[in-house]
Formats: C-alpha cells, structure tokens, sequence
C-alpha cells in the first residue's frame, strides 16, 4: 500500500475535537493552586491512549505534574520515532485581553481560539490523531512509535529532563517535535543561558554616598561590558540565517535583592537576570568564561567592586542535518502532501528537544500554528494547517518506520 494512502484515513472531526477537549481543560502551572497544574489534561490523555490500545505508562515528576508515555508497536524490530508534545500552557493573562474565552476552544473563521491552541494542545491532537490514523490505515511498518507527552515544557522543563533520566530517550533514533511552526521543517534552535548576577556594596544614607559602597553604579559598567561582549560575539559569528543574532539580554534588575526599597537609601546588593541566546559556533563554557573575565577586570579596576555570576539553566543549541533519516521522511512527506518544496527554518527560543539532542536524539521541530502567536491573547491555530499536520505526522512516521 502506498504511502500517501494513509492520508485517506485522517478525519478532520476528529482532530479538531480532540483538540478543543485539550483546550477545555486548563493546564496553567499555578504552585499552591488546587488544579493549578497539568493532571487533569495528562489523566485525559492517558485515558485516551489506553483506550487505543497503546501501552502507556504515568510518571509523577512533582506531585500533580505527570509524564504520559506511550508505545504503538508494530511487533516487528526496527527503529523507533518519538513524537513529543506538552500538556501544560502558559497563563491566559488579563481576561480582558481576550476576544473568546481563553478555555473555550471557540470555532470562528477557520481557527481554533483558546489558550495552548496554538502552543501546543493543538499539535499535541495532531500527534494523537496521527497515531489513531496509522492505526486505521493498517499499514505495515517496523519498530515503534514513542509519544512522550510531558509537563513543564513552559519553564524549566523538568519533564523531558526526567523522561531522559528514566532512560525513554535511550534507543530513539529520531523525533519530531511537536510544536507551532507553520509546517515549516525546523533543523536547528538557539541555545539558552539563564544567569543572575550580582553586585555587592554597603548600604549607606543617599546624602552621603561616599560613607558606603554604590553596587548599582558598578551593576551598570557591569551591563555595559557584557553589552560590549555581546556585540563582539555578534561580529565574530555573524548572523545565522536561520536563527538570528546570538544576544545577552538583562531582563531584571533589582536592587535591594530583599527588603523595601527607599529613595534615599544606597542598597547593598544589586540583581541582574540575563537571558541569554546562542547560535551554532559559540561555545556555552568559553562564554561563561568569558563574561567571568570581565567581572575580573573590573574588579581590577575598581578595589570595591565585588560581584558574582550564577548559571541557573544551560540549554544548548541544536543542529540537525538534512539529510538525518528524521529529516529526509518528514521533508519527503511533506512534499508529497502539499506538492510544495519544504521550508527549512530555525526555532528562536528553546524546546524540549533541546535536551533530546543533547542526549542524542536527531530532532526536528515542526507543527501548526503560526509562530509569532504563541503566549499572545486570542491565541489560535486554523484549522486547515491542524489537519494538514496531522498527515504530516502520520506520513512522516511510517516514512521513517520504513513502511
């Protein structure tokens, strides 16, 4: 049986139900919250995928915040493929913002409304649909498919850390990451730093500064070094055409660290957060040392200038090369659907996948919805390109499964 037959057995009502029933239950990580967190969504999906007859299993990584991994095995050796989506989704913010109701999953114009539609509820569907797919089309492909359904992609990714931990990554050969991208094929994504910095003085009266030691004055040269330094990565790499400009962004200062702030008191301490982007070419150790290097010279300069630098996440940067088997089916797939050569891009932020690279997993990151509306108001994503990713998915994985 052809491959492209199996396009024949997607069900559009079926897609775009499961996802609106995704979008319906609320999956906000809020701690301290009664339901504040993705265990209602995940109990749904476990149920769902054991009433598939897939082997699933339910990992609690903190309490209410669970893993859903399942298995279709096709019963005969050979390579296994990992579709993977999150179940939590970042807050709805001021209601007020919102058109529709962010947990209603309302139908107008082509799209689906709601909070995670877009990122990533709807790929998640899509994911699942693909597999219900497969399953009717019966067509015969060896090894097995993967779902790794995890929590927390929105922060620090405790999920997919421990999915990697327990060992599920080990003996993948390849994985789709399912997340909003227009269907564009994503081969690599920038690499993330998240860093805090700190100034040290002595707290004195704001009339008389010389009595005590200013640490906001000497955070400031401190954050125009690292914009110099920033620069001069720039210039060494250049910009890459698919992910931009490598950046050291400061997102927080802050200063007292604790305590009330009073206008006319000099404070003690004073807090930056760096986030921290990377492209291909730098390495996060030398840059690290690098940015040491220059509270050490200013520390030269300066005999009361005292400051420390704490690396809280380090993700690096992926690159999957195009003619990874991962990369060739779900090209060749999507060629095959849509009689359109494949757009290669970049993702600009961080995935789940970034840990499933460095584990060793080839990756690509692809799926519906547009890029640029995640984590927006009236979040959406059109119905249309939900569908067409979910043949994506199905023929991309029997196309790797060697069907």
């Amino acid at each position: 049986m052809s491959l492209d037959r199996v396009g024949m057995f997607v069900e559009e009502k079926e897609v775009v139900a499961l996802a609106q029933q995704l979008i319906r239950i609320p999956s906000v990580y809020r701690p301290g919250v009664a339901g504040g967190n993705e265990e209602r969504v995940a109990r749904y999906v476990e149920a769902l995928l054991r009433d598939l007859g897939l082997t699933v299993y339910y990992e609690e990584v903190e309490p209410g915040r669970p893993n859903v991994i399942a298995y279709y095995d096709s019963g005969k050796p050979g390579k296994t493929l990992l579709l993977e989506a999150h179940t939590d989704v970042v807050t709805e913010g001021d209601m007020d913002g919102w058109s529709y109701d962010p947990f209603g999953a309302a139908i107008a114009n082509g799209r689906i409304y709601g909070r995670g539609a877009c990122d990533t509820k709807g790929n998640l569907a899509a994911a699942i649909c693909a597999v219900k797919t497969i399953q009717r089309a019966q067509i015969p492909f060896q090894g097995r498919i993967l779902l790794c359904i995890p929590c927390d992609e929105e922060g620090m990714m405790i999920g997919i850390k421990h999915f990697i931990r327990r060992g599920w990554a080990n003996g993948v050969d390849g994985a789709i990451i399912c997340e909003p991208e227009e269907n564009q094929l994503c081969i690599t994504q920038k690499g993330a730093m998240r860093a805090i910095v700190k100034t040290y003085g002595k707290m004195a009266h704001g009339a008389m500064p010389l009595t005590g030691i200013n640490p906001n004055t000497r955070m400031v040269r401190l954050l125009l070094r690292l914009e110099q330094l920033e620069q001069a990565e720039k210039e060494r790499l250049g910009e890459h055409p698919m992910l931009g400009w490598p950046s050291i962004t400061p997102t927080v200062v802050q200063a007292p660290v604790k305590g009330e702030p009073q206008l006319n008191v000099m404070p003690d301490q004073c807090l930056a957060m760096l986030d921290i982007r990377t492209v291909p070419g730098q390495d996060h150790g030398e840059l690290r040392m690098k940015m040491e290097a220059i509270l050490e010279e200013l520390a030269r300069e300066d005999r009361d200038f005292r400051a420390t630098l704490e690396v809280i996440e380090d993700r690096p940067w992926t690159q999957t090369a195009k003619d990874d088997p991962v990369v060739q089916a779900v090209a060749e797939s999507y060629q095959a659907i849509t009689r359109k050569k494949p757009v290669y891009n970049g993702v600009p932020g961080a995935t789940d996948g970034t840990y499933l690279h460095q584990a060793g997993v080839p990756i690509i990151t692809t799926g519906a919805g547009d890029r640029h509306i995640p984590h927006h108001a009236d979040e959406y994503v059109a119905v249309d390109q939900l569908v067409e990713t979910t043949h994506l998915y199905a023929r991309s994985a029997l196309a790797f499964l060697g069907a």
